[in-house]
């Protein structure tokens, strides 16, 4: 453990890449140093359990993904700066995870979803409100079998720790890539494909604003502009 966080405490930056694997003890360990920075790591672990009665995904901005905002008519994104923009449901999803000697909460965000279910989270929430044409846009969209399956597996995150766990806000650990423990390590790129702030604060949005599901008029509205810029979605009748 010491090794680890040595190597990790001479690098001179706001900001520390890390590729070495570290255990969830670890990880704490690193959030309680004084002098620690905002970080990415790798941790193996296995997922124990997905968060139920609460929201796995939120709407964001096709462009960016930053959450959307609901305009009078329309989605807007703050950060783009647009009035109207298509809505794409991206995961924010909340997992219970183990190792030989801890257990901790991460947030699986945007593309991490994808990566650990093989499931995008726009085609899950487009699904579901297809198969259930009769609730309405406020309806809680409930965790998808998708993500219920992978409890037990065991796989490689690699987690970011954020201003949110330095200050004591929260110890829940954002999720920005998932891979498979005999995958080699990541050179580049920690955030992959994730576009948004941290966790926490995408999830201090959607506590203080809308649900997600209220959105979701917004994107199935757009549903056809989607379509037509991912040819993969076409489905056959």
């Amino acid at each position: 453990m010491n090794t680890n966080l040595d190597v990790a405490n001479r690098v001179d930056a706001d900001i520390v890449i890390k590729t070495e694997t570290m255990t969830i003890g670890e990880l704490f360990s690193y959030m309680k140093q004084e002098d620690a920075k905002v970080a990415w790591f790798e941790c193996i672990a296995t997922i124990g359990d997905v968060a139920h009665g609460s929201s796995w995904y939120y709407i964001g901005c096709g462009g960016c993904h930053t959450k959307a905002t609901k305009g009078p008519t329309s989605l807007m994104c703050k950060k783009c700066g647009k009035t109207e923009i298509v809505g794409v449901a991206q995961y924010l999803a909340k997992i219970s995870v183990y190792d030989n000697d801890d257990q901790a909460s991460f947030v699986l965000l945007g593309g991490a979803g994808y990566e650990l279910s093989g499931k995008k989270a726009s085609e899950l929430v487009e699904d579901y409100f297809e198969a259930n044409e009769d609730v309405g846009d406020d309806h809680l969209v409930p965790v998808p079998q998708a993500l219920i399956d992978t409890i037990g597996q065991t796989r490689k995150f690699v987690v970011k720790v954020s201003n949110h766990n330095l200050t004591g806000q929260t110890q829940a650990l954002t999720v920005t890539k998932v891979l498979t423990p005999e995958v080699p390590e990541v050179e580049a790129n920690f955030e992959g494909n994730v576009a948004v702030p941290d966790a926490q604060e995408t999830l201090d949005k959607e506590v203080a604003g809308d649900g997600p599901s209220t959105f979701f008029g917004s994107v199935k509205r757009a549903a056809g502009q989607a379509d037509a810029e991912d040819p993969k979605r076409a489905r056959s009748g």
